[in-house]
């Protein structure tokens, strides 16, 4: 493969169930809501202000509403995280041996940039990516596949050409429109979940798989 695309947030740093509390916290507790945990789980995907009109609906929030909540979420969940922020085990080396080996590296995340900055920049991996595509960079979120298809382009690859690392449904049918294979990290959904999915791969608990060490 000429490059690797690399969901963030339940991919390369186990903190889904960090945006999971700091959402519960916001939607039923600040707002009002009455969802279920997995209600919430099932829905906490994409750019935030579609979550908010997913949980709520049109019209319930003004954008400038939209931007201060999504400000405050974020702002909660990289409190509540920083003291537990690592990487994937295996995935540092893997970066590293890829790197090495000349392997294009991008992110393609539904991560707003202060997010993706905060992970990157406190790990000391920023290097590693040549290029990074945020929320704010794409127009439709995943399954949408220009959080896929962008960085390629940036990186100067074909689709077929890359291997995406998701950890959600979204991410992998993302992949799947991109007209790229998928290998799926099982920090947030089993299995089960990806059912009828013909562009994965392989799944695995962690980077330190032997079908992951084996992709260099």
């Amino acid at each position: 493969m000429k490059a690797f695309i690399f969901d963030l947030n339940g991919t390369m740093v186990n903190d889904m169930p960090y945006h999971a509390k700091a959402w519960t916290n916001i939607i039923n507790g600040e707002l009002g809501g009455s969802f279920s945990d997995d209600e919430i789980k099932q829905n906490m995907y994409g750019k935030n202000a579609e979550v908010l009109v997913r949980m709520f609906g049109e019209g319930r929030f003004s954008a400038e509403e939209m931007d201060r909540i999504s400000e405050g979420k974020e702002e909660q969940y990289r409190r509540e995280f920083i003291s537990e922020l690592k990487l994937l085990p295996g995935l540092a080396e893997f970066l590293e041996r890829a790197y090495q080996a000349g392997i294009l590296m991008a992110i393609g995340s539904a991560a707003i940039p202060s997010n993706i900055d905060f992970v990157l920049d406190n790990l000391n991996i920023r290097h590693y990516f040549k290029a990074i595509v945020s929320a704010h960079d794409v127009t439709r979120s995943k399954p949408d596949p220009e959080s896929f298809t962008k960085p390629a382009a940036l990186l100067g690859v074909k689709p077929e050409d890359c291997i995406v690392f998701e950890d959600v449904p979204k991410g992998a049918e993302a992949a799947a429109n991109a007209g790229m294979k998928a290998v799926i990290l099982t920090t947030t959904h089993p299995v089960e979940d990806f059912i009828n999915m013909d562009n994965i791969l392989h799944f695995a608990a962690d980077f330190n798989d032997d079908y992951i060490k084996a992709l260099v």
